[in-house]
């Protein structure tokens, strides 16, 4: 699998949430949904059953990040409910490989999220339980924020271990992607992209998701990590 975007429909209209998400399909690869708790993370959004409703009006695979606490209990019912890709944040998880092995098991793919502050390679050990590592860069919680490049060298980091380990691993960025970030991300390691504002708060979404696709692609071509320079 290549390039894949995945616009976050945290950045939609709320009271349109189902025509906010046919605005991008056929040019999204994913819709990605945040779940915040207002405890692991200072924001309410939504939950589970708001996901079931959209599950069942769209047709773009949806992408469920998931910044809750105990996310033991509560991340294996949206892979139950048809989410493609369900991501825990490992901060808040008592049982990782238990909660990642779990969401295999319902049907969908497993992601680990790691705060801008937490190290990649203190879950070295976790990768090959996982199919997708989404590294925040913005502190998780709100959207619009600025690209934090500091986390740059983890999403680099986060490659060289995957590599390493010959894993298939997709590798999430998160926060203040836009035209303007995401040919660094990409060079650095990343294949999956999470954009907000940068596709609705564009005239065209789609045009939108297009266009950062084609950056992603031209940037991962001549990148160390696929070059193998």
């Amino acid at each position: 699998m290549g390039v894949q975007v995945s616009p976050s429909i945290l950045s939609a209209d709320f009271a349109r949430l189902a025509d906010e998400c046919q605005r991008v399909a056929g040019a999204a690869d994913w819709l990605h949904v945040d779940v915040m708790d207002n405890h692991f993370v200072p924001n309410l959004t939504l939950g589970l059953p708001v996901v079931e409703s959209l599950l069942a009006a769209v047709t773009t695979p949806v992408d469920c990040h998931l910044m809750i606490e105990d996310p033991d209990r509560w991340a294996p019912a949206y892979a139950e409910a048809g989410a493609g890709s369900v991501t825990f944040h490992v901060e808040a998880a008592t049982a990782p490989i238990t909660l990642a092995r779990d969401i295999r098991r319902a049907g969908a793919r497993a992601g680990m999220g790691l705060r801008p502050a937490t190290p990649v390679d203190a879950y070295a050990d976790l990768l090959p339980e996982i199919d997708m590592l989404l590294v925040m860069t913005v502190e998780p919680g709100f959207g619009g924020q600025r690209f934090l490049d500091v986390v740059v060298p983890k999403i680099r980091r986060a490659r060289e271990l995957a590599k390493g380990r010959d894993l298939d691993l997709w590798i999430q960025v998160d926060g203040g992607v836009s035209a303007e970030t995401i040919e660094v991300c990409a060079d650095a390691g990343a294949d999956v992209f999470v954009a907000g504002s940068a596709v609705y708060g564009a005239d065209d979404p789609a045009a939108a998701v297009r266009s950062l696709a084609a950056q992603a692609e031209r940037a991962t071509a001549s990148s160390w990590w696929c070059t193998g320079s």
